[in-house]
């Protein structure tokens, strides 16, 4: 892989940068790749190689571009070297799969009009009060801890939690099956572990969860997503198939998930590690919507997508992707980017007013579930505010560990003491 500096001499082969798959410091290593370049060679975890934007303007750029493809199958020129190389088997529970995150063009555009539906503003409404009752019972249950003086995990009892229930009844998942849908999302999350083992594990799961999900619907229908989307078809009589319907259910079940559960860890640490915005946001100076697009910003639940690739060679910035190579989308770059944000831009400040983070995508590429993860997120972090407004993390901010994931972006565990 070489970058050339397009209307200029060569620029110097740069070799690739390897991507930490355990994401211990998203925002170092953001600001590492920004010093190489506006668009930098990596390594993705098993040696998977691709190409890493930093600045802000260059992601919205290629997200936006019709030259750039999420679709391996007809575009990522390495797409069957995965079959061969075992250190690359995690990437296809990312892109070996068919759903609107990894098809292009038409076939995104169909699936997108079949699915879009069961998100209407309308079902996400229908789920306020469900969330509004979810939240005070997880509250109870953490009252209850404060009045035994124990130290409690934030992520695990509330954070985590919350999504967890709130996703499991949008998409009528049965009580024998959650425990399994929360280990597959969690599997398909961690980067760190490139085995082969590992690799046919989280296939394995693929294939007898979500299936096993879709035949108990099967037989007991209800007023469910999964119920609809097993039904849905359009005006000319199109379906999902067997194939698409499983991984939609990935998909939408897993970003409905993970994503929300760090939404709401990474803002309640945010906050306890600066207690001056919290103390603007209690006197109504800053509102929550104006927290959760920071918080979306700065420590975005997503922090690098795989992948999308380059229908064409593609010149930006200077740089020369080539056709059929790989590009990572990288949220957390460009919420940390100083040219778009500031000098300031790699600090958390609710005052700033920014609300146009690329966290959870744009335009064709927008999260259909970013409204019920902002509901989620605008109702749990308010009310665990007032409910405990003595709160204070147990540990300094810095000794907490980031989920195993260059992916994700978010705490393993949230110790908090209750007041």
């Amino acid at each position: 892989m070489t970058a050339t500096q397009t209307g200029t001499e060569p620029r110097a082969e740069q070799l690739p940068v390897a991507i930490d798959p355990f994401g211990a410091d998203i925002p170092g290593e953001s600001a590492r790749l920004r010093a190489l370049g506006p668009v930098v060679p990596v390594e993705l975890p098993g040696g998977i190689p691709a190409w890493a934007p930093t600045s802000y303007d260059i992601l919205r750029t290629l997200i936006l571009d019709p030259q750039v493809s999420k679709d391996p199958r007809k575009h990522w020129a390495r797409f069957g070297e995965t079959a061969t190389r075992p250190s690359w088997g995690w990437i296809l529970s990312w892109v070996g799969v068919i759903n609107m995150l990894s098809t292009y063009g038409p076939d995104h555009t169909r699936l997108r009009k079949l699915v879009a539906p069961s998100f209407t503003a309308r079902r996400t409404e229908k789920m306020r009060p469900r969330v509004e009752a979810t939240t005070e019972e997880l509250l109870t249950a953490l009252g209850e801890a404060a009045e035994r003086g124990e130290t409690v995990d934030l992520r695990a009892g509330y954070a985590q939690e919350l999504p967890m229930r709130i996703i499991c009844e949008l998409f009528g998942v049965p009580e024998h099956l959650v425990t399994d849908v929360g280990t597959l999302i969690t599997a398909i999350i961690n980067t760190s572990d490139q085995s082969a083992e590992h690799a046919a594990s989280v296939q394995r799961q693929i294939g007898t969860v979500l299936p096993a999900l879709i035949a108990y619907k099967a037989e007991h229908p209800g007023d469910d997503m999964t119920t609809e989307l097993i039904r849905v078809h359009d005006e000319d009589g199109d379906r999902l198939s067997d194939e698409e319907l499983v991984y939609t259910l990935l998909l939408v079940i897993g970003a409905g998930y993970e994503t929300t559960v760090n939404l709401i860890g990474n803002a309640v640490v945010l906050l306890l590690s600066h207690p001056e915005q919290l103390a603007a946001v209690r006197s109504g100076e800053i509102g929550w919507d104006a927290v959760v697009d920071e918080v979306l910003r700065v420590a975005p639940p997503i922090a690098g997508l795989p992948l999308r690739f380059a229908v064409t060679d593609i010149e930006i910035a200077g740089v020369t992707i080539p056709a059929g190579e790989a590009i990572l989308a990288t949220y957390a770059a460009a919420g940390y980017d100083p040219a778009h944000y500031g000098d300031e831009a790699a600090a958390f400040d609710a005052r700033r007013g920014a609300d146009d983070s690329l966290a959870f995508g744009i335009g064709v590429h927008r999260c259909i579930g970013a409204p019920l993860a902002r509901v989620e997120a605008l109702t749990a972090l308010p009310r665990l505010f007032e409910r405990f407004p003595g709160m204070r993390l147990a540990v300094p901010a810095d000794e907490l560990q980031q989920v195993p994931s260059f992916i994700a972006y978010g705490w393993q565990e949230i110790p908090i003491v209750l007041s």
